[in-house]
């Protein structure tokens, strides 16, 4: 029984566009390992997918819904041959470059659109055995930008007066202020701002914080929009205390999320909603586009 594995140098596995990607693919073996060649794949690749309710709605998604590929390099890592029994590193080295024109996104696993890379080891055998193959994610990321994007600070007033899409229901009393410190986030700074309840007729349940992906995918010819929830953070449970400050805290998750993206197939946005839930399980909901950085 033979087993093979890919190892790389880094241990948290990022990478920058340009960078070296290095490492060792493993191959275990009681006995002598017979071999037809061994193939090393680099991949690099944007899937993008349709929701159930779009299929359908536009016959040119199906032309701009394919894969796009990023990277797609191969290195004969063996010719035909065996290896020894036992333990067997063969080292390798791979440079990470886009195909001629093409330029690397971060990595993003999302709903509607996923932007991947992979090592991929292909070990060919005789009739007689089965193939092996291994493969290995890797991440990568926009290299820090040195000039800082200046914060922008947004204020928001909630009350009965500034809601829109009100269904015909009695709405409460109240009146919520509060600021976010910018709407122009570095991705691996936390998330901040403040919220006050300055009055409610009702009792408040709970206020929390949403952070929503808005994923578009399409051509010239039309678009599929779609928003989902990537997190639900809870800020404050119960009654809170009237004109008490009330922090707003939130890490954005790596991978869930990645730079603000827009190409001429799909768009990857983010966006805050600011939930208040009232001891009725009325809901006032206020949003926020943001715009994700790294620098």
């Amino acid at each position: 029984m033979a087993s093979v594995d890919i190892r790389l140098k880094r241990a948290s596995k990022i990478y920058n566009e340009g960078a070296t990607v290095a490492g060792v693919v493993v191959i275990e073996s009681r006995g002598e390992f017979g071999h037809s060649g061994i193939l090393l794949t680099m991949e690099g690749t944007v899937n993008l997918q349709l929701s159930a309710k779009s299929v359908g709605m536009f016959e040119a998604f199906y032309n701009s819904i394919k894969p796009i590929t990023l990277i797609n390099y191969g290195l004969e890592l063996a010719k035909p041959g065996k290896l020894p029994p036992g333990k067997t590193e063969i080292p390798f080295e791979m440079p990470l470059k886009s195909k001629s024109g093409k330029q690397l996104y971060e990595t993003y696993h999302g709903v509607f659109v996923n932007i991947q890379y992979m090592l991929k080891v292909d070990i060919k055998r005789s009739l007689l055995n089965k193939d092996m193959q291994k493969q290995v994610e890797f991440i990568v990321e926009y290299k820090d930008k040195e000039e800082k994007v200046a914060p922008k600070q947004v204020t928001f007033n909630i009350n009965p007066n500034a809601l829109q899409n009100v269904r015909e229901r009695q709405v409460p009393n109240f009146e919520i202020r509060g600021h976010l410190d910018s709407t122009s986030c570095c991705i691996t700074q936390p998330f901040t701002g403040e919220i006050r309840v300055i009055k409610s007729d009702l009792p408040i349940k709970s206020i929390e914080l949403q952070l929503i992906r808005v994923e578009t995918c399409g051509c010239a010819e039309g678009y599929a929009k779609e928003a989902t929830e990537i997190q639900n953070i809870q800020i404050a449970d119960g009654d809170v205390c009237r004109d008490l400050p009330i922090p707003i805290f939130m890490i954005f998750p790596r991978l869930f999320t990645c730079p603000s993206l827009a190409t001429s197939n799909f768009k990857v946005e983010f966006e805050v909603n600011v939930v208040v839930v009232f001891s009725s399980d009325y809901l006032v909901t206020e949003n926020f586009p943001i715009r994700l950085l790294r620098f």
